[in-house]
């Protein structure tokens, strides 16, 4: 029998042939409803966007204003890791080590999971007009990164617990007033994460209008339109982390997304607990959301643009988009940021870059799709 590539297999299969025929009796149904439409080419791709974005971030180390030669980056890097000589000059071990290698792995790290969730997110859904701020997370994360800065709280250590546990509560929140409003439809959690957004957005008004315009405000707006510049290696453990707990279970589920597509009543008949996977896939979404708003503050239109190109390069086979969207995410937020603080002398906020390229983006999908759902085009 053959295995066609979005039909799980392994040993747990081999050794029960009765899940391995309900697993392709699943997978043939997927193929003849058109869930699943492959594009050509797909084999080479994620190679090559793994090679693009090592480039890429090589290239960024590169990028500067204190010139640092490349010869001399790769020897900083290999003493690193204890495989170089220790006679590097001190000045450039503290650019490269200190601030640029911590700030291309936090963008490249926030643009993955911002991504990945989105794609997650949209497939949950059922609907690649969705993002993965859809459930307030990033306006509650906004709302604890505003009142640490408030409180004089500044740096990593203090910032990304206070982001992230409101973060965390943002979503608590909006599954319990989902619960209490007897809405356990995704309507009912989209509606609920937007009041929800709204109350924590409003709160971090209030903070922003009550901050001290001269010692606090300048630095808390900043940090609100999204800055790769105070990244450091607490971001980067934390994201690393983070893409260790949501990611890769995140990952694991994409077999079962595909199941989602052939909607709820046929994917329950196949087996699926529909409800459970929702809320599973959207908690492990908004942990991503969480934990970048956290670390580099508002990065917006980032998980709601990528997945349609991945789906664009390889269908909506989530499989393939899941770690085709991963790949061009880090890609993009880590060339955004290049761009961030080497056009203009003074740095600009990655957030108005994403937010000036994602809005026109978006409203060229909108216009394509027409307004629709789901597409298997």
């Amino acid at each position: 029998m053959k295995n066609p590539e979005n039909r799980p297999a392994g040993p747990a299969a081999a050794e029960d042939p009765a899940a391995f025929s309900a697993q392709a009796a699943l997978s043939d149904a997927l193929d003849a409803s058109g869930a699943i439409v492959r594009r050509p080419g797909g084999r080479w791709l994620l190679p090559a966007l793994a090679l693009s974005l090592l480039a890429a971030m090589v290239l960024s180390l590169l990028i500067g204003r204190y010139h640092v030669p490349a010869g001399r980056i790769a020897a900083i890097l290999l003493d690193s890791v204890g495989l170089g000589s220790s006679g590097v000059e001190l000045d450039e071990a503290i650019v490269v080590r200190t601030l640029r290698l911590p700030r291309v792995l936090t963008a490249v790290l926030s643009g993955m999971g911002l991504a990945l969730a989105g794609a997650a997110m949209q497939g949950v859904f059922r609907n690649p007009l969705v993002g993965p701020e859809i459930l307030g997370v990033s306006s509650g994360a906004s709302f604890g990164g505003a009142l640490a800065l408030s409180l004089g709280f500044s740096g990593g250590a203090a910032l990304i617990p206070f982001a992230f546990l409101f973060g965390c509560g943002a979503l608590a929140l909006a599954f319990l007033l989902s619960r209490l409003a007897r809405q356990s439809s995704t309507l009912g959690l989209v509606l609920a994460g937007v009041v929800v957004g709204g109350l924590f957005g409003a709160l971090t008004g209030a903070i922003t209008f009550l901050a001290d315009p001269e010692t606090k405000l300048p630095g808390l707006v900043y940090w609100l339109l999204g800055s790769f510049a105070e990244a450091g290696r607490d971001g980067v453990a934390f994201l690393a982390a983070t893409a260790a707990v949501a990611g890769v279970p995140l990952l694991g589920l994409a077999w079962r997304l595909n199941v989602l597509s052939l909607g709820d009543s046929d994917a329950a008949a196949l087996g699926l607990n529909v409800t459970a996977l929702r809320w599973v896939a959207v908690t492990l979404a908004a942990l991503f959301v969480a934990a970048q708003v956290a670390v580099s503050g508002g990065v917006a239109w980032v998980g709601l643009v990528i997945p349609h190109l991945g789906r664009m390069l390889v269908g909506p086979d989530h499989v393939r988009l899941l770690p085709t969207s991963a790949l061009l995410g880090g890609l993009y937020l880590l060339l955004m940021d290049t761009l961030a603080r080497t056009v203009a002398v003074h740095e600009i906020p990655i957030g108005l870059l994403t937010s000036l390229i994602g809005a026109p983006v978006f409203a060229f999908f909108f216009v394509k799709l027409r307004g629709r759902g789901w597409s298997h085009d």
